[in-house]
């Protein structure tokens, strides 16, 4: 077997197998331990069990009644009623008690008539061992309950308890040690200075490690210091089962994390072919697994799912079993290098009756594709990608009837489909007792425009300016869409010139972006802020071209505030509610309409009725009114 590979490009299964079988060499033993078994909850069983007694271990009433001996009720029917004595023809017994002789049969209390307190009448026959549980019916002494390696549900509690047995023997609980390295991250999370970075991933890590039934040992953040990192790696091989250190994986000049493996131990892999996670380090120290995880996020997060997750399954005897999958239409072309296998989060939703994806922001550091991701699209090795509209393949990451309850939404970008997606869980709750949601992915008001008439989405966000008329939205939902579609009337909202606190550049005019030497930040192309700005500065005669950083294209409202703020910009065009939301200066250059374009057919659609409430209803304004810059449209074409 090959060792020590430094950035290798190995296929993940082989890289999984090629380790697993290094670990086997070690022969690194799954340790068992006994617990008692109402806390063996989600445990893997390292024996099988065995019940101690049967159950039920007597011949038990099934239900509430008398016991009778069958033989006295033959003559009983609808018109002849059997009268029957108390200690001599019958008792009194309740569920799961004891059957004693010479009773062989229970009829029940509803077809029993009391005459007095010794004495009842019945009109019903009973047949020998009628309602009645025998010894064993359930479980047998002897017979085997559950057997090895089995991870226990909580049913199986009542199965084994049932039987007897009070004790189970399972495996351990892996405990795996978390090292965050890095002297750009810390925990101090009520503070963050310029240059540094909160630690998510070691949280996030711990979190999971609990999901996957292991024992996480979390520490602070590590600083980039070779000895240091030594000492705190040597003392986790001594307590843990297991190392996961997190970022240094890669080949910069402070990336300890495979030299300090190598030195103490070996390296058996270092680069995984997966996209994000590439530089993810497979090696042992001391007999024990240890894992070096990239540090950006996205494949931080990759790398526990489809590297570290099937490890600690495999070493604490758990099964891998594969993950739901569903077909769905790629709403937009997606495109790959040939080098990797590349991981791609994607929304879904229903649209007439078809299962769409739409892809989320690529990149190792993008955190918030995976919060709002309901599924993974895997581009393999050596594909350049699939076209728009081709039927893929999704691994399933969300809950299919929170999928199909979800309005989809593609379009331009605004913090109100934030605000109503939220409202509408909750509201939706509320009303129906079932939560409804609302995927809204960014594309821009033309890309939404063209999702409706793919029939890609439900809904549109737009804010298209008619250069002609003036007006906004209407005439572009008449030539693209046709008369089957509306629009249902949003927020009227101001777009206006973002600059930095006080205004250092005193920049308060479009006629302003055109001087020399500032930096601009622009929205992409399609986007009715685009548009918009593109027709400003053409009628004030402002050529593009010669504005710093018009091709800087970013697709929210927040990512051009985000660059202004952090200052790799002087000035970007966007609505009031992104300025006031990261404390810029805003000057106002027009209000503008953001509508909502859909089909006609929709508007009797159940999440379109509560998206339409939420949107008329005060909980929504109250909150725009408190940010600002918005004023609730209320009639709709």
């Amino acid at each position: 077997m090959e060792r020590n590979i430094y950035l290798s490009n190995t296929d993940l299964d082989v890289a999984l197998k090629q380790y697993m079988e290094r670990l086997n060499e070690l022969n690194i033993q799954s340790k068992v331990e006994i617990i008692m078994t109402w806390d063996g909850n989600k445990r893997v069983l390292s024996r099988p069990v065995f019940s101690k007694f049967s159950s039920p271990n007597h011949n038990a009433a099934a239900m509430d009644g008398i016991m009778v001996v069958s033989e006295k009720t033959y003559s009983a029917n609808e018109v002849n009623t059997v009268k029957l004595n108390r200690g001599r023809d019958f008792e009194y017994i309740n569920t799961g008690h004891l059957i004693v002789d010479p009773y062989d049969a229970v009829i029940m209390i509803e077809d029993v008539m009391a005459i007095d307190d010794n004495q009842v009448g019945i009109n019903v026959q009973a047949s020998p061992w009628q309602h009645i549980r025998p010894i064993g019916e359930d479980i047998v002494a002897g017979e085997m309950i559950l057997p090895e390696n089995h991870t226990i549900r909580p049913i199986d509690i009542g199965a084994m308890l049932s039987g007897g047995v009070a004790e189970i023997q399972v495996f351990q609980k892996l405990k795996v040690a978390v090292i965050p390295t890095g002297n750009e991250i810390t925990d101090n999370y009520g503070d963050l200075p310029l240059g540094k970075t909160f630690d998510t991933n070691s949280w996030t890590f711990k979190a999971i490690l609990e999901d996957f039934g292991a024992i996480p040992i979390r520490v602070s953040p590590v600083p980039d210091v070779y000895e240091i990192l030594r000492e705190e790696i040597l003392k986790k091989v001594e307590s843990c089962d297991m190392i996961v250190i997190n970022a240094g994986s890669s080949a910069g000049s402070m990336d300890y994390t495979k030299q300090l493996i190598e030195d103490l131990g070996e390296v058996l892999l270092h680069g995984i072919a997966i996209k994000p996670g590439k530089p993810t380090i497979l090696g042992v120290i001391q007999g024990k697994p240890i894992i070096g995880v990239p540090g950006y996020p996205g494949s931080a997060f990759l790398v526990f799912e489809e590297v570290v997750g099937p490890i600690i399954k495999l070493l604490q005897k758990q099964e891998i079993k594969d993950r739901e999958t569903i077909k769905a239409i790629l709403s937009k072309r997606v495109v790959s290098s040939l080098k990797s296998k590349e991981y791609i989060r994607v929304k879904l939703g229903r649209v007439n009756g078809v299962m769409v994806a739409t892809p989320l922001n690529k990149g190792a550091g993008v955190t918030m594709a995976i919060v709002k991701a309901d599924g993974i699209f895997i581009v393999p090795k050596n594909s350049e990608g699939f076209e728009a509209g081709e039927l893929v393949d999704i691994i399933l990451t969300s809950d299919m009837g929170m999928i199909e309850n979800t309005l989809v939404s593609i379009g331009s970008h605004d913090i109100i489909m934030d605000l109503i997606g939220s409202l509408m869980v909750r509201k939706s709750m509320e009303d129906t007792g079932k939560c409804m949601y609302l995927s809204s992915a960014h594309i821009g008001s033309m890309g939404g425009i063209m999702a409706l008439k793919r029939g890609e989405t439900h809904i549109a966000p737009i804010h298209l300016l008619d250069q002609i008329t003036g007006e906004y939205n209407i005439s572009y939902v008449e030539k693209y869409l046709g008369d089957d579609f509306g629009i249902i009337k949003g927020v009227r909202r101001e777009q206006g010139i973002m600059t930095a606190k006080g205004n250092p550049m005193d920049v308060k005019t479009i006629n302003d972006i055109g001087r020399k030497g500032l930096r601009f930040v622009n929205r992409q192309k399609g986007s009715g802020t685009r548009l918009l700005t593109d027709y400003l500065l053409s009628r004030e005669g402002i050529d593009t071209a010669l504005i710093n950083g018009y091709d800087r294209e970013f697709t929210t409202h927040m990512g051009v505030a985000a660059a202004v703020k952090s200052g790799t910009a002087d000035v970007g065009v966007g609505v009031y509610s992104a300025a006031a939301a990261l404390d810029l200066e805003f000057y106002l250059i027009g209000y503008e309409d953001y509508d909502f374009a859909l089909s006609k057919a929709l508007f009797e659609d159940e999440r379109v009725k509560e998206f339409i409430k939420i949107l008329r209803g005060k909980d929504l304004k109250e909150q725009l009114e408190e940010i600002g810059g918005y004023k609730i449209i209320q009639e709709e074409q």
